[in-house]
């Protein structure tokens, strides 16, 4: 069974188009690039990658696209265009011809309003991509999950992951209201989720513990059909290495049978972003 990661980035910080890229942001100022990641994922037993956006402009989807076609680990790449304008479905169409892309992303997280995805004037961006059979990342925080049911009671044809778990406060302990709207998500919703992202949303000297709850829930809710792994490298190297949060990941799903650890670490990505044989 192939082993994916679901969910890395490349950079080169000199582009200019990484609005988020200050200098709080330390470690993670300098370029990203193929030769950091492969030995890594070498040294982890992973086969491939999926790239994901990390910029909201088609200049840095060009740019992944570019290393993409250099780099033979990375299978897919889910990619950036605006929403709010319908002039780029031109450019939704003119990137789906790239054999590697496989869907799209805005960076919800970073909108002012939560109420954003359920706008009138965007909705042409979900139909589009439910009429070309792409696949939508959902960048959110907890906030936007009963946005999210909204969203996807209006198209439930939409193909949707939700990266990172909608990033639960970890460092603060929140839980309950998290719980609840995640939940929803899954019972609801034909939606899966990466397990990814975790690290950096827990102390700085996390432990297995601080994080146990919180994937135990996305296990019990999504189930191991409907989760799959992400190192959300390079920004997870501000808390983890990429060998400790994938071992991580393996001991707090260790009580899936072979069949559905293979499915997370692997078999649920390549069918979700239509990666080959699962």
């Amino acid at each position: 069974m192939i082993r994916i990661d679901a969910h890395q980035h490349f950079w080169d910080p000199a582009r200019g188009d990484y609005f988020w890229m200050t200098p709080q942001v330390g470690a993670l100022n300098r370029v990203f690039g193929p030769d950091d990641l492969v030995p890594l994922l070498a040294a982890a037993g992973i086969d491939g990658t999926v790239l994901v956006q990390a910029a909201p402009t088609v200049a840095e989807t060009d740019y992944m696209l570019r290393l993409a076609e250099g780099c033979d680990a990375v299978k897919g790449v889910v990619g950036w265009i605006d929403f709010e304008d319908r002039g780029h479905e031109r450019e939704l169409d003119r990137l789906a011809a790239h054999p590697k892309i496989r869907g799209f992303r805005p960076m919800i997280q970073d909108i002012a309003d939560p109420d954003w995805m359920l706008r009138a004037d965007i909705q042409w961006a979900f139909e589009a991509l439910v009429e070309r059979n792409l696949t939508f990342d959902a960048l959110l925080h907890p906030v936007h999950l009963p946005r999210l049911v909204r969203l996807l009671d209006r198209h439930p044809d939409l193909r949707v992951v939700v990266d990172h778990g909608a990033k639960p406060v970890i460092r603060e302990g929140r839980f309950d209201d998290w719980a609840r709207d995640i939940a929803r998500v899954a019972t609801t919703t034909s939606a899966l989720c990466k397990l990814s992202g975790l690290v950096t949303e827990a102390k700085p000297d996390w432990s297995d513990d601080d994080l146990e709850p919180y994937v135990s829930h996305l296990l019990s809710t999504f189930g191991p059909r409907r989760l799959m792994f992400g190192s959300d490298w390079p920004v997870a190297t501000l808390a983890s290495t990429y060998a400790r949060w994938v071992s991580t990941a393996e001991r707090l799903t260790s009580s899936c049978s072979p069949e559905e650890s293979a499915a997370i670490f692997g078999g649920n990505a390549a069918v979700f972003y239509r990666l080959g044989p699962s």
